[in-house]
């Protein structure tokens, strides 16, 4: 009996297990069945999904932008008046001194706020991950500047420069200087708690192991920092470095709240240039039109070298 009874468990062991491989098989392919159904339904209804979509990119942006630099070809006061100039709206801008004036001033403030907003967002990352107490706290109230808008932080920072410079009795339209670096103070209170939330997430994404590893053989903290840390962040750091990049030259609210260009249009940023010209300049419509391309043209070919150079870093790393 004892013999037989374990014939007949062998017996139902393998009919489970043969059941078993039957089930797997079956579901393997109903989730095949699935899978190419699912497949078939996003063709067939990814138009319908993706057309409004398409069509709304196309009217809001596509079209506006093709005719933008068409427009940029002719002289006009509406778009229906259009006629075309040839490159002359172009050399128009090169006579133009506000604008090469504001095009060396917004790479020189491009160029301090990018360095002063990466490295002061990096090192308050560092020190936030240091497992200090409240450092919940101290994110959200870092965060919080970035969810204000620039028109409203510039008449904030207005009052309150203009209140500091009171004792010396100066104004920050006194002169281009002023205003320089009361755009860089804001630019840095506004986008500071906006990268460091990201420099904290590349930091947190260091194993722990490499860092133990690099100790062990006797590296220091500046050993830590330039080997290890820095090279394992680059990704963040060309995050952060495109978004204040294009962020700071493309800079518009807060300047025209904070300074409105003065004193005498020094304080003029590129954006708010194209705008003053746009609309300040009777018959030079055409030419703020031609200066909006040039803008956007620098915008790219900037944001693109920058990129290039920092996923160059990546790779090395």
């Amino acid at each position: 009996m004892g013999a037989a009874g374990g014939i007949w468990l062998h017996h139902f062991y393998i009919i489970g297990i043969c059941n078993s491989v039957n089930h797997l098989t079956k579901s393997e392919v109903f989730y095949e069945r699935g899978s190419k159904f699912m497949d078939k339904a996003i063709k067939k209804y990814f138009p319908i999904f993706a057309l409004p979509t398409l069509l709304a990119f196309t009217i809001g942006f596509i079209i506006p932008f093709i005719l933008g630099v068409y427009l940029s070809f002719c002289e006009f006061t509406t778009v229906t008046d259009a006629k075309f100039v040839g490159f002359k709206n172009y050399i128009r801008i090169w006579g133009d001194g506000t604008f090469i004036h504001s095009l060396w001033y917004t790479a020189l403030f491009t160029i301090v706020s990018v360095l002063a907003i990466n490295i002061l967002a990096f090192a308050v990352a560092m020190l936030l991950t240091k497992g200090i107490k409240g450092t919940n706290m101290f994110r959200t109230i870092f965060f919080m500047p970035n969810l204000i808008g620039g028109i409203i932080l510039g008449y904030i920072w207005q009052l309150i420069l203009n209140g500091i410079l009171a004792g010396m009795e100066r104004t920050l339209t006194y002169s281009s200087a002023y205003g320089f670096w009361g755009l860089v103070i804001l630019m840095c209170w506004q986008q500071v708690g906006y990268m460091m939330i990201i420099y904290i997430a590349g930091i947190q994404n260091i194993p722990g192991d490499l860092i133990e590893a690099a100790k062990i053989d006797g590296a220091n903290n500046r050993q830590l920092l330039r080997h290890v840390t820095l090279p394992m962040v680059m990704p963040s750091i060309t995050i952060c470095s495109f978004l204040t990049l294009t962020n700071s030259f493309k800079l518009f609210d807060q300047n025209l709240a904070l300074t409105a260009g003065e004193p005498s249009n020094k304080s003029e940023m590129l954006a708010l240039n194209i705008f003053n010209t746009f609309y300040g300049r009777n018959g030079w419509e055409g030419v703020g039109q031609a200066k909006a391309v040039i803008f956007f043209i620098l915008v790219a070919l900037i944001a693109v070298v920058q990129l290039k150079a920092t996923r160059e870093k990546e790779v090395q790393a």
